[in-house]
């Protein structure tokens, strides 16, 4: 089992910057970040492997950045020039070796225009 501790989130103005962090309480091989919006699906918005590899949303490339430390079992999201319609409710994920998934509780991000 794993636990995920999400911090970070809040309300900011349009072209605002947010960082959102994740600790887990163990290694594991891949974290990232998605988002749900009211009455939507949700989605992926990045993730990194323990190795660095980064995978992100089309909408949110250049905008945002994902990076880890290993050492702290800690995934970070950089969000820059946020835009109106990234107000979601951000989640953190992780993924074992085995493919399982973990969610955190959800932290919710509001972009005022």
């Amino acid at each position: 089992q794993v636990q995920l501790v999400e911090s970070g989130g809040g309300l900011v103005q349009a072209g605002g910057s947010l960082r959102l962090s994740c600790a887990a309480s163990r290694s594991i091989l891949i974290m990232g970040w998605f988002r749900q919006a009211p009455g939507k699906q949700r989605d992926l918005v990045a993730q990194i492997s323990s190795s660095g590899n980064t995978n992100y949303a089309d909408s949110v490339k250049g905008r945002f950045t994902i990076s880890r430390d290993n050492a702290k079992n800690t995934v970070y999201l950089q969000m820059n020039s946020l835009k109106p319609e990234d107000t979601a409710v951000y989640y953190c994920n992780a993924k074992s070796l085995a493919l399982v998934n973990y969610w955190g509780q959800g932290t919710q991000v509001t972009v005022s225009s």
